[in-house]
């Protein structure tokens, strides 16, 4: 290390109040993170499953209420506001959201606070059962609210009938550093009132842009198919297949790797302890 990055790094530890190796915000936010992650991996295989079934059950109600204005206004944006509503659930009803494990998790594998293994249960777990509760969710809701039929089909066949491209590639990278950045978002604070505001911002982009998202967006492709809209589950998985590669690559990517660089110190440090 040069002179003036041990001057620079010297200075840091006396104007801040922690003696760590990066500022106290940061490495609180961090410890939150990676002991979220390992108590969420280290959990039985059962509460994955009944975990992320609530999850997509939860994220319906952000899809209802994203359908309902939707239909009486014909406006994305805001529709995309109302859509907040279901993350705001998984927030306080503490489920899981597929999407939601590219940072938490990751950052507690990373510090050796869970294997690889536990984050593969973890992700296939949730993603099966946030696509179940959701599916049996949007029956429930379809049949309660039959008026909706042309409007999730209208909503459903912007994914389905979509070629794949550079255009959806890039749509679907968006989607899962959006929700990434959300749950960086989320855990950046203690105050309910930032995790919140960042529950109706990333619900707004993802939704209201019509971002590519698998779990969000297939609650809207089931509900058109149940409603009798031309759609066939094949073509759901030709959509899907895609898009849940790219919203992993992009949470991973654009949001989990490179705060986990920025954080390497942190990790280095948690590493040694598990060692």
């Amino acid at each position: 290390m040069s002179d003036q990055l041990k001057d620079d790094e010297a200075r840091r530890r006396e104007l801040g109040n922690n003696a760590g190796p990066v500022e106290e915000e940061i490495e609180e936010s961090f410890d939150r993170t990676v002991d979220e992650g390992a108590q969420r991996l280290h959990r039985t295989f059962p509460d994955v499953l009944i975990t992320g079934f609530f999850g997509g059950i939860e994220i319906g109600i952000g899809v209802i209420a994203y359908l309902a204005v939707l239909h009486q206004t014909d406006n994305h944006l805001l529709a995309g506001l109302a859509f907040g509503a279901g993350l705001i659930a998984l927030l306080l009803a503490k489920s899981e959201l597929f999407t939601e494990g590219f940072l938490v998790p990751i950052a507690a594998v990373t510090a050796k606070q869970a294997s690889l293994a536990q984050l593969g249960r973890l992700w296939g777990g949730t993603l099966v059962a946030n696509l179940a509760g959701g599916w049996i969710f949007m029956l429930i809701a379809m049949t309660a609210f039959p008026q909706w039929a042309e409007t999730v089909a209208g909503a459903a066949e912007h994914y389905v009938g979509a070629e794949f491209s550079w255009q959806t590639v890039c749509l679907a990278l968006l989607g899962g550093s959006t929700i990434t950045l959300m749950t960086r978002m989320q855990h950046g604070t203690e105050a309910m009132s930032g995790k919140l505001a960042a529950a109706v911002v990333g619900g707004f982009v993802l939704s209201g842009l019509q971002l590519f998202h698998s779990i969000l967006d297939s609650l809207l492709i089931f509900g058109a198919i149940q409603s009798g809209a031309p759609i066939s589950y094949s073509d759901w998985l030709g959509w899907f297949g895609y898009t849940v590669v790219f919203n992993i690559l992009g949470g991973i990517l654009l949001v989990t790797a490179l705060r986990l660089v920025r954080d390497r110190k942190l990790v280095e440090r948690e590493r040694e302890k598990a060692n």
